[in-house]
């Protein structure tokens, strides 16, 4: 499904774009970094396991101990990444509308990968890195003693393994992290808020999660539209294996989601509750 090779693609890549210019921090040794990425997957591989071992023997040393409090490192926590997805929507989103402005834009954006500038480039990278710090949202769980759900640990996982493994093939369709880092403005945002005790409607808890399930379904229609170039026959820089690891986590994710979102709000015990 290639085109272009790396080296070629970063040749291309801009610092000042019509769109947005680039600060001198955010320019960088793409091929390397890369490379780097490449070399250091078993570790990440190496990390998931301490966390999921780490999840399960941690919530077996809380079982007989009170929870912890923790409002106050917790407010800073969510406050951090709500504030890093922030930056990270703001500066990434310019190269993604830019692009969907042309003709032809969803091509360009999803497979092409050209027009490129260096700020959408930095902020995959380290969006990429983000998810390894955002394992961190699990200890807080379980030192705080509350419900652990398949979705929250899942979710963590599968994201680092795939967008590790997307930067590690610099995949075109890595800029729409920014579908992640608008929905994680305002989910961090939120977390921020309630662990100082601020009262926030349901609503407002309900409309993220439709948030979530519609970047799912936004999520989806990037992966097929790179199967559906493929099938035209037009090229695409998105790696084959990276389309299939998409499209199983996105889908895996969009039921995930759907059901929390059926069983928090619609079922019988939590409507009753909210009655009463």
């Amino acid at each position: 499904m290639g085109s272009l090779d790396l080296p070629q693609i970063v040749n291309l890549t801009t610092k000042v774009a019509p769109f947005i210019q680039a600060y001198d921090f955010e320019v960088y040794d793409i091929v390397g970094t890369v490379a780097l990425f490449q070399k250091y997957r078993p570790v990440v591989f190496a990390i998931i396991g301490v966390y999921l071992t780490g999840v399960y023997f941690g919530q077996k040393w809380m079982e007989h101990r009170p929870a912890y409090n923790l409002s106050t490192p917790l407010f800073f926590w969510n406050a951090s990444l709500a504030l890093y997805s922030i930056i990270g929507t703001i500066r990434g989103l310019p190269e993604v509308l830019y692009l969907l402005s042309l003709p032809d834009g969803t091509y360009l954006s999803v497979c092409a990968g050209l027009p490129h500038n260096y700020v959408a480039s930095f902020w995959a990278m380290v969006f990429a890195l983000s998810k390894i710090v955002e394992l961190g949202d699990t200890a807080f769980i379980i030192l705080r003693k509350q419900k652990l759900i398949v979705l929250h640990w899942f979710h963590h996982v599968a994201t680092l393994v795939m967008f590790w493994i997307g930067y590690e093939n610099y995949d075109p369709a890595g800029r729409f992290i920014i579908l992640n880092t608008f929905v994680h403005s305002f989910m961090y945002s939120y977390y921020a808020l309630k662990a100082i005790k601020v009262k926030i409607p349901r609503r407002i808890s309900k409309a993220l999660t439709t948030l979530q399930i519609l970047q799912m379904f936004c999520g989806l229609y990037v992966v097929f539209s790179a199967l559906l170039f493929a099938v035209q026959g037009r090229p695409c820089r998105r790696n084959k294996n990276m389309v299939y690891i998409s499209v199983s986590v996105i889908a895996s994710f969009a039921i995930l989601f759907i059901h929390f979102f059926k069983t928090t709000y619609y079922s019988r015990h939590n409507i009753k509750s909210k009655g009463e």
